[in-house]
């Protein structure tokens, strides 16, 4: 039988293909979704080794290995965007194990020795420049919240630069004016990166359109 991460690692493989293979904003958002807490299980499930011989210099920081944050929320106002980070048991920690470091388009947090490890965070190439001064981190219950000022009182659509080019790379993608050229870009693209299976089913498909219709182009061959 399967251990529970061979498990998770086949719905993650699963999620990915029906990733490919959606179109609408909606369904695509909630496989993201889901793919994300796949892989937050599968990383839970599956610690990090720690060296057994260790030379002076390769030794963790105080309160054991680093463990790198991959969960967080954000939202903003006129003013700042706000990043929420969720740590059980962080407002226990004296103010100075929490450490964020600012430059006018990054920053990274570092916790140090919460329950006997450190926890680390880094966002780079923020979408739009923040005031380094006017930035700085509260510590709540269970929770860090970052604020960045903003340079500019303007609204971001996303948090990173990173961000605006995924989704404007999906929206090129999805969106056209002509919906048969839609799906087409779409089939050829489930076509490049699909298995042998896949391909056989498309120009299956494909096939009997070109039967039903009586006329048509060849199967799709790229």
């Amino acid at each position: 039988m399967a251990s529970a991460p061979e498990e998770l690692e086949k719905d993650l493989e699963e999620v990915k293909e029906l990733l490919k293979k959606a179109t609408r904003k909606r369904t695509h958002d909630v496989l993201m979704a889901e793919k994300y807490k796949l892989e937050m299980e599968i990383k839970n499930q599956t610690p990090p080794k720690l060296k057994e011989d260790t030379t002076e210099e390769e030794k963790p920081p105080a309160g054991g290995y680093t463990v790198k944050i991959n969960s967080y929320g954000w939202d903003q106002s006129d003013k700042f965007v706000k990043i929420y980070i969720t740590l059980n048991g962080v407002q226990q920690l004296p103010a100075e194990n929490v450490q964020v470091h600012f430059t006018d388009r990054s920053f990274d947090l570092l916790v140090k020795n919460l329950n006997g490890k450190n926890y680390s965070i880094t966002f780079n190439n923020l979408l739009k420049p923040i005031s380094v001064e006017g930035s700085s981190r509260k510590i709540k219950t269970d929770m860090i919240l970052v604020l960045c000022r903003k340079k500019r009182e303007e609204k971001w659509d996303c948090l990173t630069q990173v961000e605006k080019e995924s989704k404007e790379k999906e929206k090129a993608s999805y969106d056209t004016s002509d919906p048969g050229e839609g799906l087409m870009n779409l089939l050829k693209k489930m076509y490049a990166e699909g298995d042998d299976e896949m391909k056989r089913t498309i120009n299956k498909a494909w096939v009997e359109s070109r039967e039903k219709q009586g006329k048509g182009d060849m199967p799709l061959d790229i």
